[in-house]
């Protein structure tokens, strides 16, 4: 029993003594290839194995011959593992390269490819995460380039109607100051008519710089779908009349909710005047309102006669200044009623959706139902 603590001594020292130097060597060579540190490996665990076999050789053996036999057969065993080691290293750091070569790739394109081949499954979990942050990427730049194209939009249109009441204004003005007005008073009527025009395409930039910026600022109460339908109805009617347009109201559930009824009732007052507007005479404009139990929504609806959106451009009805193709081309306004209202909804937590109906197009607003 004592020899063989005593054996397992020697070997133990033999052993740490290689691999004390191993790690020295991994130490110096830790900025070298990955092939160098897996040479280094295989060497260390040879070397180590042979190192505490010497160690106890003469107490293992009692012949020279034997410990030659032993020797030879450790050496090649050696070759053998600093070869596999070699072709590990090489494989690994061709995929490392490659999969550098297409990182390098993604950094002058904006698109990342994994390179082709089999990989360690490091490697392999790289390139997936390579590759999903590059699809990240692209659908964030396809995003930051319809905000650019709807910000140069907004700028060109609000520019031209800026210009288009100002020169009015300014016309009338030196017609006033002239004395070549024949009807002063209805001049002063247009002038009028013209500033609240002006003043409240500057109330909806300011709106919706607002909710932009975050600072939207929001004091829900507590109140039914029914009062809320009720004064967004009464607010439209006058509208309504002026382009013989019908409003109905029915199904309005009672449910209560919680939403800043100012700002809510601007989301409806919204959707309702842009239907009437875009809703021919004798047409009809439906508003409802309806308890999702399910899903512990509440949601309101507006429904026009304004004959449809074309498919392609559904996505882009609450972008900021879409103004939309022939069939809802307004007679006026910026493009931000559409902006402001989903601006408002999902400050409340709820989303805005479009689709296409039978003779027209349907506007929903899901709130999150009180408890």
């Amino acid at each position: 029993m004592r020899d063989i603590v005593l054996i397992a001594l020697y070997a133990l020292a033999g052993a740490a003594a290689a691999g004390v130097l191993g790690a020295l060597a991994l130490r110096l060579l830790r900025h070298r290839s990955v092939a160098v540190s897996l040479t280094v490996v295989a060497a260390v665990s040879v070397t180590a194995m042979l190192a505490g076999t010497l160690s106890v050789a003469r107490a293992m053996f009692l012949s020279s011959h034997d410990l030659t036999v032993v020797t030879t057969v450790c050496a090649m065993a050696a070759v053998v593992s600093l070869l596999c080691a070699l072709l590990l290293g090489r494989w690994v750091v061709a995929r490392s390269n490659a999969l550098t070569l297409a990182a390098r790739d993604f950094g002058r394109s904006g698109s990342f490819a994994a390179p082709g081949g089999n990989a360690t499954a490091e490697l392999a979990a790289l390139g997936r995460e390579l590759a999903a942050t590059s699809a990240k990427l692209e659908e964030s730049r396809e995003r930051e380039r319809a905000l650019d194209a709807s910000r140069r939009e907004l700028v060109a249109w609000i520019s031209h109607d800026l210009r288009t009441p100002l020169a009015g204004l300014r016309a009338m003005a030196e017609a006033l100051e002239d004395g070549v007005a024949e009807d002063p008073r209805r001049y002063h009527r247009q002038i009028r008519t013209e500033t609240d025009r002006l003043n409240a395409m500057v109330g909806d930039l300011f709106e919706l710089s607002r909710i932009h910026a975050g600072a939207l600022s929001l004091h829900p109460s507590r109140m039914s779908l029914y009062d809320l339908v009720g004064d967004a109805l009464a607010g439209a009617e006058p509208l309504a009349r002026e382009h013989g347009v019908r409003l109905v109201g029915e199904g309005v559930d009672g449910v209560p909710v919680e939403v800043d009824g100012r700002e809510m009732t601007r989301v409806l007052g919204n959707l309702l005047v842009n239907a009437i507007r875009h809703t021919p005479a004798d047409g009809t404009v439906a508003i409802a309102a309806r308890h999702e139990e399910e899903t512990a929504t509440v949601v309101l609806s507006v429904t026009d006669a304004c004959g449809g959106i074309p498919d392609e451009d559904l996505p882009r009805v609450f972008d900021t200044g879409w103004r939309g193709a022939e069939a809802r081309t307004p007679p006026a306004g910026a493009g931000l009623g559409l902006a402001i209202v989903r601006g408002i909804v999902e400050a409340h937590a709820g989303r805005a959706t479009v689709c296409n109906v039978r003779g027209g197009c349907r506007f929903e607003v899901v709130l999150p139902a009180a408890p």
